[in-house]
């Protein structure tokens, strides 16, 4: 690319927010350098910016069900009850169907402030549970997405072997099952791609065994690790009466966790089990609003912060697409459980906005193994400029911006946001949303049409 120098009012720094902000972006697609200044010579932006997120844990073939499940069934409804429905819906999509809904799904991240996800990719095969030619196909898709909205992709093709603890799988799941061979073969297929890196995940300990688990780390020794942890009780009981183990205790005795490792949810812990992953080099991915759509429970969120833990955040099972809308969410959980507000602010007389961004924005770069999270010389130049003539952001300066948007102004605060120093949200508009939401609403049409 070529090289630019952008000048914006403030910006979220290292060391603080800081006014009159030039970003000099190299033709590597990096922060050069980053200077208080007056701008002279430069492409005068305005507004407030802030690092790109990283959204650490999406599910993107769930878009097209958002909303589709809340309407109350006969018996009590449940994540599971949920998930069968999922599972019904995920039978249905074609490539050509789960590429529109992918890239739908990236163009909305994108908006709202995310410049990176992490895909946590377990739709591997053609609906009736046979391969494809290319065990890659559907990953494929994922990149093709990713490319078309622009966003950094930390691609992490899902292990699923079982139906459950010691159970074989069910026939919902006939598109996620591989074997280690199957799974390795699919992971050595993927190609290197502008913006994309790799990792892999283990759909659950439900799902994988720990002797497989063991088997396929001794043969990719690089790269993010995700992987779903007692995410809900019924997990937590089963592992129990299965293994006589937590899922995160299991874990814990099994393997060395590093800062390769995020452990999406992790919902259910004892303050054992919290102590130690706030000590261990892992991230934690919240999905704060997922969690609550699902009835899933509560992170102790406040404890693990107290500690030193690292988390990150994900969209999830993509009901709502919302930077803002995530972390403001885990604050309010941890408000409704403690009776008290700006708890996750980190000590008196601080901006519980910056922290919760901050500290999300740092895990989620880890967690992706992406090179952002901050505004500073060497970091991609991912960066989300929010409008400061936005009504919830008027009169606002320094960090009561930063408070007022994850607060307040979410979404349609966000103006501009660059990627490796392409523009690719102009105004509040995705470059490409008017050919990506055609093809999805035909993608919508097509699915409604079929039966699972």
């Amino acid at each position: 690319m070529t090289p630019r120098k952008l000048h914006v009012d403030e910006a979220l720094l290292p060391a603080g927010v800081a006014s009159g902000v030039t970003i000099s972006i190299g033709t590597d697609g990096r922060i050069a350098e980053v200077a208080v200044d007056d701008g002279a010579g430069t492409e005068r932006i305005g507004g407030f910016a802030i690092p790109g997120m990283a959204n650490v844990h999406s599910h993107a073939h769930q878009r097209a069900m958002a909303g589709l499940a809340e309407r109350s069934g006969r018996d009590a409804d449940s994540f599971w009850t949920w998930r069968d429905a999922m599972y019904r819906f995920a039978l249905k999509m074609n490539p050509e169907e789960f590429q529109a809904v992918a890239t739908q799904a990236y163009i909305e991240m994108a908006k709202a402030g995310y410049t990176a996800v992490g895909e946590f990719h377990y739709l591997h095969h053609q609906p009736d549970g046979r391969r494809y030619g290319n065990p890659a196909e559907l990953a494929l898709r994922c990149l093709a997405a990713a490319e078309e909205s622009g966003l950094a992709i930390t691609l992490l093709p899902a292990l699923y072997m079982q139906g459950g603890f010691n159970l074989p799988p069910q026939p919902g799941q006939r598109r996620f099952i591989n074997g280690i061979d199957g799974f390795l073969k699919l992971v050595s297929a993927l190609p290197p791609r502008p913006l994309a890196s790799y990792g892999i995940a283990f759909h659950s300990l439900r799902a994988v065994s720990i002797a497989a688990l063991r088997e396929v780390l001794a043969e990719v020794d690089a790269g993010p690790i995700h992987l779903h942890i007692a995410e809900q009780t019924k997990e937590v009981e089963d592992c129990l009466a299965a293994m006589g183990r937590r899922p995160v205790e299991l874990l814990l005795e099994s393997v060395a966790l590093s800062g390769r490792w995020c452990l999406i949810h992790a919902t259910h812990l004892t303050l054992t089990e919290t102590s130690r992953l706030a000590e261990a080099a892992s991230t934690v991915g919240l999905c704060p609003i997922t969690e609550a759509n699902l009835g899933d429970g509560i992170f102790p969120a406040d404890a693990y912060r107290r500690q030193g833990g690292a988390f990150a955040i994900g969209t999830d099972s993509n009901i709502e697409t919302s930077v803002a809308g995530e972390l403001r969410m885990l604050e309010y959980s941890q408000r409704l459980r403690h009776h008290a507000r700006n708890v996750l602010a980190g000590g008196p007389d601080r901006s519980t906005g910056r922290a919760l961004y901050e500290a999300a924005a740092a895990g989620g770069a880890t967690a992706l193994a992406q090179p952002m999270g901050a505004i500073a010389p060497g970091c991609r130049a991912d960066i989300v400029v929010l409008d400061p003539d936005h009504p919830a952001l008027l009169g606002r300066h320094g960090e009561a911006v930063i408070d007022s948007f994850v607060f307040s102004g979410g979404n349609a605060a966000v103006r501009d946001v660059f990627v490796a120093g392409r523009n690719i949200v102009k105004d509040g508009r995705h470059i490409a949303e008017d050919a990506a939401c055609d093809r999805f609403r035909r993608a919508l049409a097509s699915l409604a049409q079929r039966d699972p």
